[in-house]
Parts: C-alpha cells; sequence; structure tokens
C-alpha cells in the first residue's frame, strides 16, 4: 500500500510540474524566419502566432506568391523551434520518461 500512496504522490508531483511548465510554455517565444530574414513569424513555445514581419521591399502585388510561401516557411521554421522547447522543457519535468497517453501536452 505505500508503494500505492508513493506513487500517487509521484503523480501528483508530476501533474503540478506539468501545469507549471504549460503556463512557462505560453511565456517562451521563438522566431522563424524565411527568405534571408525578409519574412518572420514569433508563436509561443505551444504555437500560437504572436507576430508577423515582413521586408518592406516585399510590398509589390508582383511579389504576393513570394511573400506568401515565405510566410509558410517562416511559420514552419518557428514551429519546429517551438517543439524542440517543448520537448526540451517535457523531458525536464519527467526525466526523460515517456508518459503515458492522455498525460502530454495538449
Amino acid at each position: 500500500m505505500a508503494d500505492f500512496l508513493g506513487l500517487m504522490k509521484q503523480a501528483a508531483q508530476l501533474q503540478s510540474k506539468m501545469q507549471a511548465m504549460q503556463a512557462e510554455l505560453d511565456t517562451i517565444e521563438v522566431e522563424g524566419s524565411a527568405g534571408g530574414g525578409m519574412v518572420s513569424v514569433r508563436l509561443t513555445a505551444k504555437g500560437d502566432l504572436k507576430g508577423v514581419k515582413i521586408d518592406e521591399s516585399l510590398y509589390k502585388p508582383s511579389e504576393k506568391d513570394i511573400v506568401e510561401d515565405l510566410l509558410v516557411a517562416a511559420h514552419s521554421d518557428a514551429k519546429r523551434k517551438a517543439e524542440a522547447v517543448m520537448q526540451e522543457k517535457m523531458k525536464a519535468v519527467t526525466g526523460g520518461l515517456p508518459l503515458p497517453p492522455g498525460l502530454g501536452l495538449g
């Protein structure tokens, strides 16, 4: 029975750490860029879009398709960085142990 109580205490501690990490991920921002920095986007580590910057030289109607492609590429770059931050935070919280389904980040 003592093992069960210890396991329950560890689960409660893990849940508390996960909630703290969720809050922290909302405050961490990453930036992705494309086109040599002509387009950049900022995301939270949870993937929420916070900002977009577009170099003025791209404000020509003829550049519309290029800008759209660069926005997608910059978002992908930022998303990869956000996922890397999230994975590092998860390792810190779980000690590198895999979580059972349903206990991950949502």
